[in-house]
């Protein structure tokens, strides 16, 4: 099996990689990214070439001829790139990406990063839809996924091959670049007491898991990847010992300023999040992928057990340069 990865350089690209190079019926690996893998590749071939490249993209692609296309090259916004940059290398990953797959002959699978965002989170909508439910994306991040999805469609109709949308939970975890995560990891933390619904979310070993039991099964269609169980913002702050701090209305304009002061960006899916809620039903996935993700409120639990990043003084007499 020959799998193309898009996304290799984030932390779930390069996680994803590394399961593949344990895998001996994984033949050959190539992954494509703007930046470098965060993590060492053993026998994966990388091409660092940034999303908006589409002549490179289209040629390394079409070259490589893969089997299983696993496009994970979907940036969040305030992750790595600010919102505008997220939303536009997204679009430009997908549609050189998935364009260039329709003329790949050995092409018999691809699997897409989603979301549950998708779902949207308008009044009336379901709190725990299943992959039934109609996709509404209510925020940039959501209509960003939702466009990858409809190009992965498109082109797996083009192709005649089964199409895989995995959409996950919000991921955190130790090291994984989530706005998220760096949020509730605020020493204040703002939080909406009088209007909260609670979220679910994913552990990014649980999502890495799922990628490749994805690309080496047989399901087709989208599946939500979603850890059981939910919190509020509140109740993760109390478990990770933060300070809440109530906010209301036009006040969350000023929390969005600190925090970005802060070093952690509140971006507004995040901040619907906090508000509205996020879940959906994840059993099917669990059924197909035979991946059980972790509960939500132990995935709060790792997110707060990651130390901060320790400053090392140099020895006495050692010479600062």
């Amino acid at each position: 099996m020959r799998v193309l990865i898009t996304g290799m350089g984030g932390e779930l690209g390069t996680r994803v990689a590394n399961l593949l190079e344990a895998d001996e019926t994984v033949e050959e690996i190539l992954g494509i990214d703007g930046y470098p893998p965060r993590r060492r590749i053993t026998r994966a071939d990388f091409h660092m070439i940034d999303p908006t490249d589409r002549r490179r993209i289209v040629n390394v692609v079409r070259d490589f001829d893969p089997e299983v296309l696993l496009h994970l090259g979907v940036y969040e916004p305030h992750a790595h790139f600010g919102g505008t940059a997220a939303r536009l290398n997204t679009q430009a990953s997908a549609v050189s990406t998935l364009g260039a797959a329709t003329g790949c002959p050995s092409l018999r699978r691809i699997v897409v990063r989603s979301g549950i965002e998708v779902y949207g989170r308008r009044r009336g909508a379901a709190l725990r839809p299943d992959e039934s439910c109609p996709i509404d994306p209510t925020d940039g991040f959501g209509r960003s996924m939702a466009h990858v999805e409809h190009l992965a469609y498109e082109t797996g109709g083009i192709a005649g091959v089964p199409v895989v949308a995995l959409r996950y939970a919000p991921i955190v975890g130790p090291s994984f670049p989530s706005p998220l995560g760096r949020y509730l990891r605020l020493p204040v933390v703002a939080v909406s007491p009088l209007a909260e619904l609670p979220f679910s979310l994913l552990h990014q070993e649980d999502a890495a898991l799922a990628a490749v039991a994805a690309a080496k099964g047989t399901s087709a269609g989208p599946l939500n990847v979603v850890g059981p169980g939910a919190v509020t913002a509140s109740q993760a702050v109390r478990r990770g010992r933060r300070v809440p701090l109530p906010v209301f209305g036009p006040g969350w304009m000023f929390a969005a300023v600190a925090s970005e002061v802060l070093g952690a960006p509140l971006p507004p899916h995040v901040r619907s999040l906090l508000v509205r809620g996020a879940g959906a039903d994840g059993s099917t996935a669990t059924k197909l992928l035979g991946v059980e993700p972790r509960p939500t409120s132990d995935v709060v639990d790792l997110l707060y057990r990651w130390s901060d990043v320790a400053q090392v003084t140099p020895r006495t007499g050692a010479v600062r340069r």
